[in-house]
């Protein structure tokens, strides 16, 4: 959509405590007829909230959002037809955002300027087909409003003392106000929307109120989220309230050190009467509260935990027989629900909060199972593609990159393309086509997808092979020491020239589907060289270099090794599982792969011992202790109910629970036979002790649900289908059958039993 930008970009003369409000006053143009339409087009240097007339003009919150701000400013559009008056006024409210607030872990922010901005275009359209345009310029005017400190990581603070809406009003005057000045911007970076707002989603109630030993009064709301608390009260004028967030317990208080230097705290003074708070300029994740100087009996009903993220449609669904596999799958909904706020987050709690893209490399095929996330996601490839073109073909650690502009740390070396991280280049777009089936998102992002791998074969040693420069390899390895992630038991090496190899298939089977005959050549023969310089340096007499479960998973679900090779490499790969007494073993690079390496080598009953066991290190660990989202170590909380000592851990990651995407296909039996769903394969594989199983699943192109139950060896399996769908039906010992849509039953014997776990 071309628009012709009258507005301009302005800033308060003032700071006004980096949260100031601005008004514009105007008389519609009663020339021209009726009002037939009119258009609010909204965007900041900041965070932007907007009223017309005293009305808010949508649900939406911390819009714009966060973008590569140095090329691409989004903006929103509002229909705000029903709220022109014959005078009307046009309210903002700017907060520091991702582009005045901190950002990463040095304790330092504003890395995009040092002045927040907002930019408002209202345009009138009138029966006679003409248009009034009114727009952010230098007539408008600034004040303070009532919040007098924001920051994402570090909460807000609001005074109810200063508010009023006299300010929304027309005809308002006061001498606190002050005028505003454009601010040099480049209007052409300003792109409407790809992906979804954000929004408040979901509400929680109190679920205990209770004195910590201490004497402190805590809160829980029973599950770990995203968002704020709102917050009912009456008191004196002048008191304040002081609520501090936090994810755990620890020793019967709030577990705040994994917070690094977060403050995670919000503020509030008392106006004397019945006061209501949301703090709309901040986020945190948080189950549990401290709440101090609350005027009188704190009661439940007070406190209500706003959950806020991007507005995604739920399409997946997924449950068995057992409760404690079924509260693992819904932690891992909660935790991306949480981290899916306007970027792919790794975690929303402590000072970090960034787009690291290794942990959605790893967890983009269960995302696009349980939500509609293309859009989501395009929107945030758009990003990666353009920190890479401006970074010499690196795809970052993160996207956007804020990174580059921080003292990076020297344990990350010199920035460089990084396995598994930087290939999310690759993996997400073709998880996209995958889920949805859209070549578009492949062809938008060929040139990206193309470059990062032409980038790491540049990188190349003189053997072929991707091991000269820092790899965070399997990171997060449960063997590694609490201090040093990075100390995996797989070597980066293999991991590395793994991934590529992955990510240069891909490329090649893109490039074909798009037609691309000279670069799928290119592609397929970089991947050779890569397939023969994995097994030439890495592989002897079916042995992978570190012989470790994260090196045979790769190599196995990645088709890096000969039949007679795979076969050895599943063999050992069980062995491994059994030696460490089916505990967790591998990291971010190998855990999304291990089921997958196991189902396909014929070891499934290895696989479910991995997946139901429930000492630490192991998926259901965590929710044995209590957990709501998956953590971010396997070990998060020690079994004596401690944090974990390391400087970094965190109760709300999605990428350990990337083993949901197996839980989907082969526990639940649901899985593509074309992109997008276009035909679908029905095949579940019972085991570990489960007798039933149901998962369904919203496609492009109808509906699709798989339920299955295990009486002693018979199988019952039903599938639906919706109308014009078809697809494959197979069951163990069973040839294929074809299905079309509708309902279709089939039983079946088992040759074994697979209800036993052990």
């Amino acid at each position: 959509m071309n628009i012709n930008w009258q507005a301009r970009v302005i800033a308060a003369d003032e700071e006004f405590e980096r949260a100031p409000l601005l008004r514009r006053e105007f008389r519609v143009d009663g020339a021209h007829g009726a009002v037939t339409r009119a258009s609010l087009h909204l965007s900041a240097l900041g965070v932007v909230e907007a009223w017309v007339n005293g009305h808010r003009v949508s649900d939406e919150v911390l819009t714009p959002g966060w973008s590569s701000y140095e090329w691409r400013v989004r903006y929103a559009t509002h229909d705000v037809t029903d709220l022109i008056r014959p005078t009307t006024v046009v309210g903002l409210a700017l907060g520091k955002g991702w582009f005045g607030g901190r950002l990463g872990w040095s304790g330092r922010g504003s890395w995009y300027g040092d002045r927040l901005g907002a930019f408002a275009q209202l345009e009138v359209e009138f029966e006679d087909g003409s248009v009034q345009v009114v727009g952010t310029d230098g007539d408008w005017s600034a004040g303070p409003s009532a919040v007098l400190a924001n920051d994402l990581y570090d909460g807000e603070t609001i005074d109810a003392r200063r508010r009023g809406d006299a300010w929304l009003s027309a005809g308002f005057e006061s001498d606190d106000w002050t005028g505003v000045h454009e601010i040099d911007f480049d209007l052409t970076n300003l792109e409407p929307y790809v992906g979804p707002p954000v929004k408040r989603w979901t509400e929680l109630p109190v679920q205990k109120v209770w004195i910590s030993p201490s004497g402190r009064t805590l809160v829980d709301f029973g599950q770990n989220l995203v968002g704020w608390i709102r917050v009912r009260v009456h008191g004196e004028a002048g008191d304040e309230i002081v609520i501090r967030h936090a994810e755990v317990l620890e020793h019967g208080e709030l577990g705040t050190r994994p917070l690094r230097t977060a403050q995670a705290t919000d503020r509030y003074t008392l106006s004397g009467g019945d006061d209501e708070f949301e703090p709309t300029f901040t986020f945190h994740g948080f189950r549990y509260a401290e709440i101090s100087g609350w005027p009188g009996e704190l009661r439940p009903e007070s406190l209500t935990a706003i959950a806020v993220g991007s507005e995604l449609t739920r399409i997946g669904e997924f449950r068995t027989s057992d409760p404690l596999l079924n509260r693992f799958h819904e932690n891992v909904v909660w935790g991306m629900r949480g981290n899916f706020l306007d970027v792919p987050t790794d975690c929303p709690q402590r000072d970090e909060r960034l787009g690291w893209t290794g942990d959605i490399a790893a967890f983009a095929p269960t995302a696009a199972f349980l939500f509609d996330v293309d859009a989501f996601l395009r929107d945030w490839l758009i990003d990666l593609a353009l920190e890479q073109s401006h970074n010499d073909g690196i795809v970052g650690f993160v996207i956007p990159d804020v990174l580059k502009y921080s003292d990076r740390p020297t344990e990350f070396g010199r920035p460089n393309s990084t396995a598994l991280w930087s290939d999310a280049a690759v993996w997400v777009p073709w998880t996209l086509y995958q889920a949805y089936g859209d070549e578009g998102v492949l062809r938008g992002q060929f040139d990206s997808m193309a470059s990062h791998v032409r980038r790491v074969k540049s990188l190349l040693s003189p053997a072929g092979v991707w091991d000269g420069n820092f790899q965070f390899g399997d990171w997060l390895d449960p063997d590694a020491p609490p201090d040093d992630p990075a100390r995996a038991k797989a070597d980066k090496g293999v991991v590395a020239t793994a991934c590529i190899y992955r990510s240069a298939r891909i490329v090649a089977d893109t490039a074909g589907l798009l037609g691309l005959r000279a670069e799928q050549e290119e592609f397929e023969q970089i991947a050779r060289g890569l397939y023969d310089a994995f097994n030439s340096n890495y592989v002897s007499d079916g042995l992978v270099t570190s012989d470790c479960t994260t090196v045979y998973s790769l190599a196995i679900a990645f088709g890096l090794l000969s039949p007679a090779e795979e076969e050895f490499a599943g063999n050992r790969l069980a062995e491994l599982a059994a030696a460490a007494g089916y505990r967790i073993s591998t990291g971010f690079a190998g855990t999304p792969f291990i089921a997958d390496a196991l189902t396909r080598t014929g070891h499934l009953d290895v696989a479910y011992r991995l997946l139901m066991e429930r000492e630490c290190p192991s998926w259901l660990y965590p929710v044995t202790m209590g957990a709501t989202t998956v953590w971010e170590r396997w070990d998060s909380m020690l079994p004596d109910g401690t944090i974990n000592p390391g400087q970094m851990t965190s109760f709300n990651h999605y990428a350990l629970g990337a083993v949901a995407d197996w839980l989907h296909r082969v526990v639940g039996g649901l899985a593509p036979l074309e992109p997008g769903y276009a035909s679908v394969l029905v095949a579940p594989q019972p085991g570990g002790g489960l007798t039933e199983a149901e998962t369904s699943l919203d496609t492009p192109h109808g509906r699709v649900r798989v339920r299955w139950t295990l009486e002693g060896d018979e199988l019952s399996v039903e599938a639906e289908l919706a109308d014009g769908m078809h697809g494959v039906l197979r069951l163990p010992g069973r040839d294929d059958r074809q299905i079309g849509s509708g309902v279709v039953r089939d039983v079946v014997r088992l040759a074994g039993s697979v209800a036993d776990p052990a």
